[in-house]
């Protein structure tokens, strides 16, 4: 190669975009935050449907976060994450219903057309954690149209875990598989715990599927919808990351992440990826969904607190200290 082809493809070199390092902020809020729920909440569906003078008729997805002294609504203008600041009583009166009564204490019922869904009848699992006996489902009926008004009849059904299991006290997650409604629940039996998927078969609702037992904890870090929907896990102490296939309704386990590779919850799907904590929560992990493979890493000003949201390719990130970070990545796979 001559010295001129040399020097010109060095220049090219040069010239090129280097890889992206994700890009850190701090929201500027006037409280502490200590609730933020994403846009697939029932709080942000609340919010955006609520005629709020305070947003935008058209806002796109929202997400909510709030605490003892204030609160706000996430969305974004342009590429960046603006919040619009609400008072507290609007928010604590649009979310009083998350934990309908007869739900167990610290979770949250989902929302999914005409059904409704929350862990129920207070229980413990073998090792004394708490749990849940059950899932109840609320499902709205269809009304004959009429002059005269009725009230919408609701079916009611509530779903064991099985002899011997407690579901585990974590948010149920609706997710959709062959056209059809199923929840993610994470059941414990004394062997072990595995990932439950609820769904109605001959017209009844129960546990379709289950993955394997195993000892030791375990999270569900983020349900992947779409075409081949999916579930990515936490397992063990060591926070091996697990990406299991949901379609079909059998849960079939499509990859794990590396040895000596650790994290935990909260997770989301970020397009083609998976952004998830680092074990001890004090930064963000993007990784591709198809072999789990760790693509960069965001370090946070502080641990990973209430959790996070994705607001089109941005990450929102409640820390432990009470803040509110942003995460871009130039990189992310659309």
């Amino acid at each position: 190669m001559s010295e001129r082809a040399v020097v010109a493809l060095s220049v090219l070199l040069l010239a090129s975009p280097a890889a992206a390092e994700p890009r850190v902020a701090l929201l500027d809020l006037p409280f502490r935050v200590t609730q933020l729920r994403d846009a697939g909440s029932e709080a942000a569906l609340a919010v955006t449907t609520a005629g709020l003078p305070q947003l935008p008729r058209k806002a796109g997805p929202v997400a909510v976060a709030w605490g003892e002294t204030g609160a706000a609504v996430l969305m974004l203008s342009g590429d960046r994450v603006t919040a619009v600041p609400l008072p507290l009583d609007a928010i604590e009166g649009l979310t009083a219903g998350e934990t309908p009564k007869g739900a167990v204490p610290g979770t949250r019922r989902v929302l999914a057309g005409p059904v409704s869904a929350y862990l129920s009848g207070p229980s413990r699992a073998a090792d004394g954690r708490p749990g849940a006996a059950g899932v109840t489902l609320r499902e709205r009926q269809t009304v004959t149209m009429s002059a005269d008004p009725k009230p919408v009849p609701v079916a009611t059904a509530t779903v064991p875990p099985g002899a011997g299991a407690v579901f585990s006290a974590d948010t149920l997650r609706p997710v959709e598989i062959d056209g059809a409604l199923n929840l993610l629940a994470l059941s414990e039996r004394p062997e072990g715990m595995g990932l439950a998927v609820i769904g109605r078969q001959g017209g009844v609702w129960r546990v379709r599927a289950e993955t394997p037992s195993e000892p030791g904890p375990l999270a569900l870090a983020a349900d992947l919808p779409g075409p081949m929907p999916g579930a990515v896990l936490v397992r063990g102490e060591e926070g091996r990351l697990e990406h299991w296939s949901l379609a079909g309704g059998t849960p079939a386990r499509q990859a794990r992440s590396a040895d000596g590779k650790s994290f935990s919850a909260p997770g989301a799907a970020l397009g083609g990826e998976l952004v998830v904590a680092s074990r001890d929560r004090t930064a963000l992990a993007y990784l591709s969904l198809k072999n789990l493979t760790e693509r960069t890493r965001a370090a946070l000003p502080a641990p990973v607190g209430a959790g996070l949201a994705v607001l089109g390719r941005q990450v929102v990130v409640a820390l432990a200290d009470g803040r509110l970070a942003t995460v871009q990545d130039g990189d992310a796979r659309p």
